[in-house]
């Protein structure tokens, strides 16, 4: 082992799925000494054959570093894979998709057995992690200091973003993020559907609709705007009555089409609700409020 290797921070980690075991080939990759665990234990070879140490409990791996990273299935599996263990002046960086609030509850929990805390959410797939290109990256939220002292392993797999000292602030990003994409995906199949019994080819469409998603984007930035200001009706392109006003065409085409409006209807009875309100020389914007309890 060479003299940089050596210097290298040592990481735990917990958890081999296929995000983990790209994490875990990535820190190997880059010289860092690694001792991972996994609840099944045949997960954990092919580490070992490329340099990782495969501690036969999570109890021995917490053991074996200070940082221990933690990419298991849910929180739940969290609180069952570290019950008991000792966690006293270890740095867990917590990188489990789990909920804002698990993650707080998480903090306060890792607190209380005498470990620091730094909740992530992971933007990328397995493929993108150790890709610098791919444009793959962690949301991170905590401890500051945490964050500090260990960015520079921490970026090694992908790269960090760090949102703020709230736990559950990368849980929140990443969430927000994800709804957002869910909501795309819902848009781009509820096309696909429409040109579907057509003798059209999708990939014919597939190149439009990514353009047309791609210039539509910018948009999220008057949004921030407005619900920064609250002026809703800043820099408005379309105001809500306008667009109201066109709802039923898009209902209708579907029927013809034989698609189902499902995956828009409920925002266009959103939209419906905040005109109602008498907000039509405003944006899309004034929906949020809506959706919000």
């Amino acid at each position: 082992m060479t003299q940089n290797a050596v210097e290298k921070n040592s990481v735990t980690l917990l958890g081999l799925g296929a995000m983990g075991t790209a994490l875990a080939r990535t820190w190997l990759a880059a010289g860092h000494p690694l001792t991972v665990w996994n609840r099944t234990p045949a997960r954990a070879a092919s580490l070992a054959a490329e340099g990782a140490k495969v501690a036969d409990s999570a109890a021995a791996a917490v053991a074996a570093n200070a940082l221990v990273v933690v990419c298991l299935l849910d929180d739940a599996s969290v609180e069952d894979a570290l019950a008991g263990i000792d966690l006293a002046d270890r740095d867990l960086v917590n990188l489990t998709t789990s909920t804002p609030a698990q993650a707080r509850a998480r903090a306060e929990w890792a607190r209380e057995r005498g470990a620091r805390y730094l909740d992530g959410g992971i933007m990328a797939v397995p493929p993108m992690i150790g890709v610098p290109e791919s444009g793959g990256y962690v949301f991170y939220s905590g401890s500051p200091q945490l964050f500090e002292r260990h960015r520079e392993t921490l970026v090694v797999p992908a790269g960090t973003v760090y949102v703020g000292h709230d736990a559950g602030f990368a849980a929140l990003y990443d969430m927000a993020l994800l709804s957002a994409m869910y909501g795309m995906f819902a848009g781009a199949a509820h096309a696909f559907a429409l040109i579907r019994k057509e003798d059209i080819d999708p990939a014919s469409l597939a190149p439009l609709l990514a353009d047309w998603l791609v210039a539509m984007a910018p948009a999220v930035h008057r949004t921030a705007e407005q619900l920064r200001t609250g002026d809703y009706t800043q820099g408005v392109v379309s105001n809500l009555a306008m667009q109201v006003a066109g709802t039923p065409a898009f209902v209708s085409a579907a029927e013809q089409q034989g698609v189902s409006p499902e995956l828009l209807s409920p925002y266009f009875a959103l939209m419906r609700r905040r005109l109602a309100e008498g907000s039509g020389e405003e944006d899309l914007t004034g929906v949020i409020d809506l959706l919000v309890r």
